[in-house]
């Protein structure tokens, strides 16, 4: 036994060896057993402009799996976009990757969360200069504090990679088969910015409350996403409020109370997804339709659209 657990250590140790140092804090846990299945929930609208979706995820504490909200969380700078944090398989262990900001979506393991990140990419909207513009295709909004929309439908369809079985893994047995595109890893080797203080607080406070724990709740948590981090306390800023520039951003700590700080959106029922263009299957080869990703920087300005949508559901 404890050779077997000398040699796990030395892997790691190797494959930590060969990330890029942008990289190095998200490869920091290997589990020898699978997350569970993505939960399917409603997305909260996004209650003021410049806030960005950071879609939920199962994270792995001192007590196993948990659930980490979906949550809208203030972008830390101008032109930050959010690479989601995913589940990878490597010898024989389920390794996780943490999300980072950076000017382009990097590799998130094909691993469709919905809400325009459909496994390439993200389709969720595009910045114009200090504005972000939202893509009501697929993110619900505020209207009556977030007025900069759109809705671009294709560029959905071309990113998405259907999971039918809401895997949370990339590669491994039954996992999703999806391996980096160019543009997918041109956008790893770019500066990055770990999750901020914000991101960080919501984690915790996940981790710290048992009832988010797979062993406690059977892989189906009863608070799933959450309009604001948990703890976050600003209160809601006008509508003309921009994102800063970096090194500019006021990281709020806010109350670390997990109780108190409860998401308002909780579990609703399964429905099939909106949109699928391909069955992925764990057999370690890319699809063979798989499209690229559309650049995730404007090239051509859609008209902003003014409409309400009713709130969109995870796949």
């Amino acid at each position: 036994m404890g050779l077997l657990r000398k040699s796990r250590w030395m892997f790691l140790a190797l494959l930590l060896s060969l990330v890029p140092a942008s990289s190095l804090a998200g490869v920091l846990i290997s589990v020898g057993v699978a997350p569970p299945v993505l939960p399917v929930y409603v997305q909260p609208p996004c209650p003021q402009p410049g806030w960005m979706w950071t879609p939920g995820y199962w994270a792995y504490g001192d007590d196993g799996y948990y659930w980490v909200p979906g949550a809208w969380v203030p972008a830390p700078y101008t032109g930050a976009l959010w690479t989601p944090p995913y589940w990878g398989w490597s010898g024989g262990l389920y390794v996780f990757h943490g999300g980072y900001w950076g000017p382009h979506v990097g590799y998130y393991g094909g691993v469709n969360y919905g809400f325009g990140y459909g496994g390439i990419g993200f389709a969720g909207g595009i910045w114009r200069g200090h504005d972000f513009v939202y893509n009501t295709a697929v993110v619900h909004v505020n209207n009556v504090y977030v007025h900069n929309t759109y809705v671009d439908r294709t560029v959905v369809e071309r990113n998405t990679i259907a999971n039918d079985r809401h895997v949370a893994y990339s590669g491994g047995p039954g996992g999703i088969n999806h391996q980096p595109l160019p543009e997918e890893r041109s956008a790893m080797r770019e500066q990055h910015m770990a999750a901020t203080s914000v991101q960080q607080q919501h984690m915790q406070a996940a981790r710290s409350d048992k009832s988010f724990y797979v062993h406690n709740n059977g892989g189906h948590p009863q608070t799933l996403a959450a309009e604001r981090p948990m703890g976050y306390t600003n209160h809601r800023a006008p509508s003309n409020v921009r994102p800063q520039q970096p090194n500019s951003f006021n990281n709020n700590h806010g109350n670390s109370n997990a109780a108190q700080n409860r998401p308002q959106y909780q579990n609703q029922p399964s429905r099939q997804p909106q949109y699928q263009q391909q069955q992925s299957h764990g057999n370690n080869q890319p699809p063979r339709n798989e499209s690229r990703p559309a650049p995730q920087h404007e090239q051509s300005r859609p008209q902003p659209q003014h409409e309400e949508k009713s709130p969109k559901e995870h796949r």
